[in-house]
């Protein structure tokens, strides 16, 4: 299996674990937001669901950990670290999102 099909398997299981519907929205915002810090996504998440920063940090942290495709950079210890999806993985988002129903 190759990097991108065992990517695609973990973004699949990812969405497909969702009960909610969060992490489906979650990763639309990735999409439309491009960069973003947790208080940023979690903002926006909670318009529309009842999450804490908290649960919002764990996912990120698992999606770059174990699914893999996002990237963090933080100017210094003082600011928010700053997340992005690795261009490589936008358009596998964005399949992975039509064709996964939750």
């Amino acid at each position: 299996m190759s990097l991108k099909e065992s990517i695609m398997s973990r973004l699949e299981q990812f969405i497909a674990a969702d009960t909610t519907g969060y992490r489906k929205k979650f990763l639309g915002l990735f999409l439309k937001v491009k960069e973003f810090t947790v208080d940023q996504i979690h903002d926006l998440l909670s318009t529309d669901y009842q999450v804490t920063r908290n649960e919002v940090a764990s996912m990120i942290g698992y999606i770059q950990s174990k699914v893999g495709i996002l990237k963090s950079h933080k100017e210094s210890y003082k600011t928010p670290t700053v997340y992005t999806v690795k261009d490589e993985y936008v358009t596998m988002i964005d399949s992975c999102l039509k064709s996964v129903s939750v």
